[in-house]
């Protein structure tokens, strides 16, 4: 029997879960959940559309629901409700308030006999589990993560947000010169600055001071001020024609030392190179799906993160498989 799926949310990220959930064969998507009106939306595989509110009348219908609202507004407050009907998996990404988030949904879960898997992605998710194994293999030494070339959505957001900006995009650039010393193995103490640029293409509107707009951006205390940042103003056709995409990625390095006298040097380092964001981050999301699915067979209630799943929960073949084909 195929796993059952519920979409709750249908942005990038619910289109990407529905996109997922074709190329596999151990599940079948039942339904999109929308608070807009059903009618209104038709999914790419013409899968039904409910309303967010009948949710819980579908609990025999439905083994784990796939959050895909936003972590700012939606998530939550979202994942804890749906965790007293359901399974439930979320990407929530706001890193300093996951210890928060992860014990009021596991309060809910336990009472519920549910299981969750929040912060499941890349980053929180695949980039966390790596910075683990990094550590526990190379206690000695140090971590580095950088982010892109990719475009960020919440910094794109704000720069949108700005007075005379009818429309723009940012991306995330790692600085060569950094990780080039990270690679070398070289231990360096890097600054925010150091790290990252920020690159911008901004849309203004008819008549917009362009100089006051560049300034509002590269001030920007949480985004924008701690960064070397590089503003171009384009077209509204440039910026669709050139800037439709939505790619990401990034690397996370750990560095280290073995040896008695710590002789011997070591760098490990992990990448993603991603065409489209949401739908490799809904990839993730499907695969804690199957996880969570399979722990609640086994009786097991409460919250998980990345870090709890055996990476056999994940995958679509059985243990014997797996140990023939991959180990």
């Amino acid at each position: 029997m195929k796993i059952r799926i519920g979409i709750a949310g249908y942005g990038n990220l619910g289109k990407g879960v529905e996109c997922a959930l074709t190329k596999t064969d151990d599940m079948e998507l039942v339904g999109v959940f929308t608070r807009r009106a059903p009618e209104s939306l038709t999914t790419k595989t013409n899968a039904p559309v409910f309303h967010m509110d009948e949710a819980k009348n579908m609990t025999d219908a439905i083994d784990v629901m796939i959050l895909c609202g936003g972590s700012a507004n939606d998530l939550p407050r979202q994942t804890a409700e749906m965790a007293e009907y359901f399974n439930v998996i979320d990407s929530f990404d706001t890193h300093a308030k996951i210890p928060e988030h992860f014990e009021r949904v596991d309060g809910v879960c336990r009472k519920s006999g549910k299981i969750a898997v929040i912060s499941a992605g890349w980053d929180p998710g695949m980039f966390s589990l790596n910075r683990l194994l990094g550590q526990a293999i190379l206690p000695e030494g140090n971590d580095y993560t950088f982010w892109g070339k990719g475009v960020s959505q919440g910094h794109s957001d704000a720069i949108r947000r700005i007075k005379g900006v009818a429309d723009g995009k940012q991306y995330t650039i790692p600085v060569e010169e950094a990780l080039n010393r990270v690679r070398n193995g070289e231990n360096p103490t890097l600054t925010t600055r150091q790290k990252h640029i920020r690159e911008c293409f901004v849309v203004p509107e008819e008549g917009a001071d362009l100089a006051a707009i560049e300034e509002a951006i590269k001030t920007m205390p949480n985004y924008f001020a701690d960064y070397d940042t590089i503003v171009h103003f384009i077209s509204q056709e440039e910026l669709d024609r050139d800037h439709s995409g939505i790619p990401h990625g990034g690397m996370v390095f750990r560095t280290g030392k073995t040896g008695l006298n710590n002789e011997h040097s070591h760098v490990i380092e992990y990448r993603l190179k991603l065409d489209s964001n949401p739908e490799f981050t809904a990839g993730v999301l499907v695969a804690c799906a199957r996880a969570a699915y399979r722990l609640g067979k086994e009786g097991e209630v409460g919250c998980r993160t990345i870090f709890d799943i055996a990476p056999a929960y994940l995958h679509p073949s059985d243990p014997r498989e797996l140990r023939q084909k991959l180990l």
